[in-house]
């Protein structure tokens, strides 16, 4: 939830739904934020600039909305709509173990899923917690080989290096950079002229 939008408790929210009619009054709902969980009901419903504005039961002050800021709104997996072939709620992806595919079919485990992120280009990113520390890789169906949710295992075929260009460099992998810039600065100063 982005910001208060009213007098009377009334919260704006970001859609990240393809099915934003499915919304309706005396739905039950969960707000999210990191390990606690409150459930909520819909009263009101009605789209603002871009946003959906959503008026709970029992939040009827500017204060009251204040406390639902920075939650994540979450359907209920009971009242979720039923997705065609081929698409996942990112709650079903979250704890998922990633694996990378060789072209010779071998899997190579990469991390557990811990979070997805959208709107930083055309696929959502996924967060990864691998041994090296957090990764994104995007969710492309171009790299998708196959989508286990009951067996909680995602399959991909990731272009070589994209692990690399998204992995932050561990201290050693620092320190044995910054040797080799000074080594190459001082084979430089050495070098001849000419």
């Amino acid at each position: 939830m982005v910001k208060t939008q009213g007098r009377h408790g009334e919260v704006a929210v970001e859609l990240h739904s393809s099915v934003p009619d499915r919304f309706q009054s005396g739905m039950r709902l969960s707000a999210l934020e990191s390990s606690t969980r409150r459930d909520l009901e819909l009263e009101e419903i009605w789209p603002h600039k871009g946003m959906l504005v959503l008026k709970f039961a029992g939040v009827n002050s500017i204060s009251d909305a204040e406390l639902l800021l920075g939650c994540e709104l979450q359907v209920r997996r009971e009242q979720r709509a039923q997705l065609e072939p081929g698409w996942s709620y990112v709650s079903d992806l979250v704890g998922c173990s990633v694996f990378d595919t060789d072209p010779d079919g071998k899997d190579r485990e990469i991390g557990i899923i811990e979070n997805v992120n959208f709107g930083a280009g055309e696929a959502p990113l996924l967060e990864v917690r691998t041994s090296r520390g957090p990764c994104e890789i995007p969710y492309a169906q171009a790299f998708l080989k196959d989508v286990d949710l009951a067996g909680k295992r995602i399959r991909m075929m990731l272009p070589e290096g994209i692990l690399e260009v998204n992995h932050p460099m561990t201290d050693e992998e620092k320190a044995q950079q910054h040797e080799a810039g000074l080594s190459g600065k001082k084979r430089q100063r050495i070098s001849p002229e000419g």
